[in-house]
């Protein structure tokens, strides 16, 4: 891979919840010579990662965009958010900051009917260019509860039997994705005890869970390391 040798080789992350990282994402900057710093989101000042030239991942966590009033930290969040996407700043949202972006760009972000936790095929759009592509076939984690209408100028790049609007694109370098393609097979079991009271309360299997991803992770995984690489080759 060609890289342009201007862009900063540094991936900036901001992180909602200590357990939901970057996960395989890590090992795939890393292969292709970037570093990671991460920004926890509510302790530190997210202004230098949100006013970044490189690369600024959000990622995900279990609070809602509307919750302003409970964790006033969002306002200052979206408000960076919105400027950096005007200035169509490299940005990836996973989850939770697939949702701060919908929500930046002027899209409803509302609780859906329902729950989606485990582990499903995505519909992959027939769209030109989709950098999805490689999750054809390919099941991946889902757990959310919210979700988000599709912002004006976006293309659709997946769907999933619950909800239609699992990943957008606006441009080459804005990146929106409900669903979670970081999670990595031997950090699984964190995810399983921060998330107890949701899998409980939702009547789902831990163990199932647990199973599914020993099938499953290490694919994504695999899937994931060509799509961070192409999503950096067509940004730089």
């Amino acid at each position: 891979m060609n890289l342009n040798t201007s862009f900063p080789k540094t991936v900036y992350a901001i992180q909602h919840l200590a357990f939901e990282d970057l996960g395989s994402l890590e090992d795939a900057f890393y292969q292709l010579g970037f570093r990671v710093r991460y920004f926890e989101a509510g302790v530190d000042d997210l202004g230098p990662a949100l006013d970044y030239e490189g690369l600024t991942i959000i990622l995900g966590g279990p609070i809602g965009v509307y919750e302003t009033d409970d964790y006033p930290f969002l306002i200052d969040e979206i408000s960076g958010l919105r400027q950096r996407l005007k200035d169509n700043k490299p940005t990836i949202g996973i989850c939770l900051g697939a949702q701060l972006i919908a929500h930046a760009l002027g899209a409803k972000v509302y609780a859906g009917e329902q729950k989606e936790i485990g582990w499903s095929k995505l519909e992959i759009k027939n769209v030109e260019h989709n950098i999805l592509a490689p999750l054809k076939d390919t099941k991946v984690l889902h757990w959310h509860g919210d979700t988000f209408d599709l912002p004006e100028n976006a293309t659709l790049l997946a769907s999933s039997a619950l909800y239609p609007n699992q990943a957008f694109s606006v441009g080459k370098s804005i990146l929106a994705l409900q669903f979670h393609l970081e999670v990595l097979e031997e950090s699984f079991e964190k995810w399983l005890i921060g998330h107890t009271c949701e899998i409980r309360n939702a009547q789902l299997s831990i163990q199932k869970l647990r199973n599914d991803n020993r099938k499953y992770a290490k694919r994504l995984e695999d899937m994931t390391s060509h799509i961070m690489n192409r999503f950096i080759s067509r940004t730089m």
